[in-house]
């Protein structure tokens, strides 16, 4: 369901006194500036923070573990997989693995802040139905031309590798009245104003305010995928 719009002065973060911490997932195609609005909020509030994930793909130069990601071999990933260690987690036709370590969220939700995740749409789905307290919220680009304008800005990708991208948000906007909201990023002072405003008021919810809940969030997700 859609949100209303909010100023970036409409929100306020909630006192720590007041509320449980919660999982928020940030889900969206790619191109529609997800990740920008999500660092952008989470600099701006101490309430959040966001999960940083596990991959098996090499670093890069000025990555550093466990800020950029925490950097697992190929046999170290499997083991934490089958320990069902991974809140989520994903195989990439690159051959690549990535995924959301348990402790990961644990170690957030444990220092009193709420936990971001930012995955593709089927992950988020995985989410909802195995952790309905969990708060799903789809960002879309104003336009499909404007979505299109912006991955080919990024011009880190081959024409047919955009084609694809393309086609897979054509599919992911399909789903956008899937999730708990929605938030078109046309203006990111806008956006991220509304982005905050959904936290605030779903940290009020009364299921917010109750004995967290714990145990398994989801279950590990199998596949390869595009990634996306």
């Amino acid at each position: 369901m859609g949100s209303p719009t909010a100023s970036a002065q409409s929100w306020s973060p909630c006192s720590a006194a007041d509320v449980r911490p919660r999982l928020f997932v940030v889900t969206g195609p790619s191109g529609a500036g997800k990740g920008t609005l999500i660092r952008k909020l989470v600099h701006e509030r101490t309430d959040l923070a966001v999960a940083v994930s596990a991959t098996t793909r090499a670093r890069r130069p000025g990555e550093e573990d466990s800020r950029d990601y925490h950097f697992l071999s190929e046999e170290e990933f499997l083991r934490r997989v089958e320990a069902g260690d991974f809140v989520e987690h994903v195989e990439y036709v690159s051959g690549h693995r990535y995924g959301t370590l348990r402790e990961e969220v644990d170690r957030i939700l444990a220092s009193g802040r709420s936990a971001v995740l930012e995955l593709e749409t089927e992950g988020a789905k995985e989410v909802q139905r195995t952790s309905p307290d969990a708060v799903t919220i789809f960002v879309q680009a104003p336009s499909f031309g404007e979505l299109e304008r912006r991955l080919r800005e990024r011009a880190t990708e081959s024409a047919g590798e955009i084609g694809e991208r393309l086609e897979l948000a054509r599919r992911q906007a399909q789903e956008a009245g899937d999730f708990d909201h929605v938030v078109t990023n046309d203006d990111l002072t806008r956006a991220v104003g509304e982005l905050g405003t959904i936290v605030d008021k779903e940290l009020r919810a009364p299921e917010a305010m109750g004995p967290r809940r714990r145990g398994a969030m989801v279950v590990p997700r199998q596949g390869r995928r595009e990634r996306p």
